[in-house]
């Protein structure tokens, strides 16, 4: 029996009509005549649901009893014996009650499969295993109902069951989703806007990802190997060259041209080695720079370059190649063809563009084996050529009877390959010419002379030289690829090392050079820089005077007093005590002093970023607070010093209520000054971080009506909402009052006449969010963090309420506090002020 497919339906968020979308389609096929039952199918008690269930047939649910209660369950064993063609299955992702035969429900959905039963189902971004934490992050809703990625990617149909946040939000408000007693509680939290956006780029993202994979797919059971122009991705090829950061850009260029493509660097290494000092520097800087264009770089190793460059291309399915024109003569391009004309002639369907540049590559690869055998090696195989085939000669002298001349060839010639491994291929070949000269005297007739009368001995002897020259080539070839490969084994390692500590944060300048230090068994590793001569501008570098910026054991004074001398740039070197370094070893520490070098960039950039914003800060607050004394407070001062004048007046200029009346001005005055003056110490305060807060349990059912009080009459038009079991949370009592006072008299200003101001307080993750909701103007979105700033009014001329320090300094304080304050659009108009402040810990949690 073939096995059912399965259509799954996946959305962003609960209510955008998964379920409805299901039905839907079950409707349709059940009109074109498919058997179609509806297994299970949770309406929420929306009503357009339900109605949309309508005539289908609805296979009873199951009754599961569970410590003392009922639950209604999805029968399989029903709809496996009623055998329709299609069964709709609501909830992927749900918890069977404990005692069902399967745990979760996605697995009563494969023995339906199993049956030859299509099912369609549905899920949400959240319940996806891969996604659950990042989901939990955003919301701070944790999902406790997971399913794995792989059962909705082996689907047969993913759908997305789209639909905008504002449209969602709007759904809500109408009641299509919960109940209207819900729906405040649900918009402020879980279906915020930047939540439901976050979370439709998720499932966006994930349905893009299996598209992909379909894709691949299809193009591997299909065998297709041609580029398919389904989306432009751009490779751009390396050698290792200064060439490579032109042609990078380039490729950027024409990767934003094609609306955004795909950016890969590739650069083929050779078979046989790693790439020279140079191409090293190079390649890391170039990889950086692709990085930071928003590619991927890849490395690949391969014998010919054309054939490793398609074959990465059309792997990646890649529609533009971009190579560096060649710079060679006409003679050397008459020899060979070259890479990029090579490359272009079995491109296919792939676009090259060779790409002009001012600098040649100058790559340089190694020759297999070269300087891979040291000179005492090399010594020791020709001591035992000259010593040893004598040796071996004289040994066999008084076999010369029982032995053939084959297998006295026979031996000498294994002796040759031993000669081989040991010193390579000049000890190889002065054994092969001893051997030869040797086997003729003594074993060739006639004896003891160099002359051979015997032809078919001499077709023997020099078939003895050929194979000895041969065998010790193919020998000493695969030593050295052997040799070879250890080596770039090691380093590799070594390299992925370094990356591995620079991604995991442990990129530190100091870090760095004790790991360079104890990966070589140095004693001391330093990095240099040239002293400044002279001062001003127009200082130079002294070239012979050094500093140790940075070092791992004892300094070294200078690149010449040193093992070891590695150039990073003209103002930088590193200095390698304890003994000398092969090449090869040169190239690894040559990757740590270039990321050496970009860690000292980064800690100085950063040293001089937070001067920068220190002194930034400090001016703007210097002048934003000479406007406001010069300005603001001009107001108070000047009423108090017409109300003292008047009040020093003598004679019968003033009756007594008069005079009560310029007391009363004078004392409001006073105590606005003094108001401004608190809000401005306690600004400068923040911005020197020494405002102290002494957060306690505190109880906002009772916070809250403290600071009511102190507004005053106003406050009448504040309609409170904050249940008395919530749990305290942690808030310094005086600085919660001045935020409440300042955000509620802030809010009260804005609201409309007769609408009441809402206060409302309520569980949000491992905080409890109070909010100050009014159905005022509102703030536009681009300037909702502006009026956080201190001494903005975002447009209101009206000086005689403040400075524009109430909503900074209320964020300050809630901060200090450890919470946060945050604005946000109210559903229907106006703006909604959400103070999120720590939940105190139990006693026994305190306790632990």
């Amino acid at each position: 029996m073939p096995r059912g497919q399965l259509r799954i339906y996946l959305g962003a968020a609960p209510g955008v009509g998964k379920t409805f979308t299901a039905l839907e389609e079950a409707r349709r096929r059940a009109a074109r005549g498919t058997d179609v039952v509806i297994g299970y199918v949770e309406t929420h008690g929306r009503r357009a649901t339900a109605e949309l269930i309508g005539d289908l047939e609805t296979v009873p649910r199951r009754t599961v009893e569970y410590r003392g209660s009922a639950f209604e369950e999805f029968d399989v064993d029903a709809v496996v014996a009623r055998a329709p063609t299609v069964a709709l299955v609501d909830e992927l992702a749900h918890t069977n009650v404990p005692g069902s035969r399967n745990e979760k429900r996605w697995q009563d959905i494969d023995e339906l499969l199993d049956a030859g039963i299509d099912v369609i189902s549905t899920v949400n971004v959240q319940h996806l295993e891969s996604l659950n934490d990042v989901v939990a992050q955003i919301t701070g809703v944790p999902q406790r109902e997971t399913v794995p990625d792989e059962v909705v990617r082996r689907a047969d149909q993913v759908e997305l069951a789209d639909i905008t946040p504002e449209a969602l939000r709007r759904r809500m408000v109408h009641g299509n989703v919960y109940p209207p007693e819900k729906v405040d509680a649900a918009l402020a939290n879980y279906f915020r806007v930047g939540n439901l956006t976050a979370l439709r780029e998720l499932a966006l993202l994930w349905l893009a990802d299996k598209v992909e994979d379909q894709l691949e797919q299809y193009r591997a059971a299909q065998h297709i190997t041609a580029v398919w122009e389904s989306k432009e991705r751009v490779v751009v090829a390396l050698s290792g060259g200064d060439e490579g950061d032109t042609l990078i850009r380039r490729a950027a260029r024409i990767a934003a041209r094609s609306g955004g493509a795909d950016l890969k660097a590739v650069y083929v290494a050779s078979g046989d080695g790693l790439t020279s000092a140079a191409s090293a520097r190079n390649l890391a800087r170039q990889r950086n720079l692709v990085e930071d264009l928003g590619g991927s770089y890849h490395q690949v190793v391969g014998d010919s370059i054309p054939d490793a460059l398609l074959e990465f291309a059309q792997g990646a399915n890649a529609t533009q190649l971009v190579l560096g024109a060649s710079r060679r003569g006409r003679f050397a391009q008459a020899l060979s063809r070259g890479v990029g004309v090579t490359t272009t002639a079995r491109s296919g369907k792939i676009d090259v563009h060779l790409v002009s540049h001012e600098r040649v590559a100058s790559v340089q690869r190694s020759r297999s084996g070269r300087y891979l055998i040291g000179a005492a090696r090399r010594r020791l195989g020709i001591g035992l050529a000259f010593l040893g085939i004598p040796a071996l000669v004289v040994v066999l002298i008084p076999f010369h009877e029982e032995l053939s001349l084959t297998t006295m060839i026979l031996i000498v010639l294994t002796a040759v390959m031993a000669l081989t491994l040991t010193g390579g291929m000049w000890p190889a070949l002065l054994g092969a010419l001893l051997g030869f000269f040797l086997l003729n005297y003594f074993f060739a007739t006639p004896y003891y002379e160099l002359k051979i009368h015997d032809q078919e001995q001499l077709i023997a002897l020099v078939i003895f030289v050929a194979l000895a020259l041969g065998g010790a080539a193919v020998v000493n070839l695969s030593a050295a690829r052997a040799r070879l490969a250890a080596r770039a084994s090691a380093e590799a390692q070594t390299l992925a090392t370094l990356a591995g500590n620079v991604l995991r944060g442990g990129n530190r300048l100091d870090d760095l050079l004790e790991q360079l230090r104890e990966t070589f068994g140095l004693e001391s590793v330093t990095l240099l820089e040239r002293t400044a001569k002279g001062a001003g501008p127009d200082e130079r570098r002294d070239p012979k005077a050094w500093r140790p910026v940075a070092h791992a054991g004892a300094a070294c004074t200078s690149p010449g007093a040193a093992d070891n001398d590695l150039p990073i740039n003209d103002d930088l070197a590193m200095a390698l005590r304890g003994h000398t370094l092969e090449a090869a070893d040169r190239r690894i520490a040559q990757a740590f002093a270039m990321h050496a070098a970009a860690a000292l960039e980064r800690e100085r950039l950063e040293r001089q970023a937070e001067a920068v914003q220190r002194l930034t800060d400090a001016d703007k607050l210097r002048t934003a607070l000479l406007a406001a004394v010069s300005h603001d407070l001009r107001t108070p001062l000047a009423s108090t010093r017409v109300a003292v004048s008047s009040l020093k007046s003598t004679g019968e200029l003033f009756t007594p209520a008069e005079r009560a009346e310029l007391l009363d001005s004078a004392d409001q005055s006073l105590t606005r000054l003094t108001g401004l003056v608190d809000n401005l110490l306690d600004m400068s305060r923040l911005q020197a971080g020494v405002l102290g807060a002494d957060p306690v349990p505190i109880a906002l059912d009772e916070a809250v009506p403290w600071a009511l009080d102190e507004i005053g009459e106003a406050a009448a038009d504040v309609s409170l909402d904050v249940a008395p079991d919530l749990p305290e949370v942690l808030a310094d009592p005086g600085l919660l009052q001045r935020i409440l006072v300042n955000v509620i008299a802030n809010a009260l200003r804005f609201s409309p006449a007769g609408v009441p101001l809402r206060v409302t307080a309520g569980i949000h993750g491992e905080a409890v969010e109070l909010r100050v909701v009014d159905r005022g103007p509102g703030v536009p979105d681009e300037d909702r963090e502006t009026m956080f700033r201190p001494f903005q009014r975002l447009g209101d001329r009206d000086n005689t309420t403040g400075v524009g320090l109430g909503l900074a300094l209320s964020r300050g304080l809630a901060e200090a506090m450890g919470g946060s304050l945050a604005a946000e659009a109210t559903p229907g108009g106006g703006l909604t002020m959400v103070l999120a402040l720590r939940i105190a810990a139990s006693d026994g949690e305190g306790a632990e």
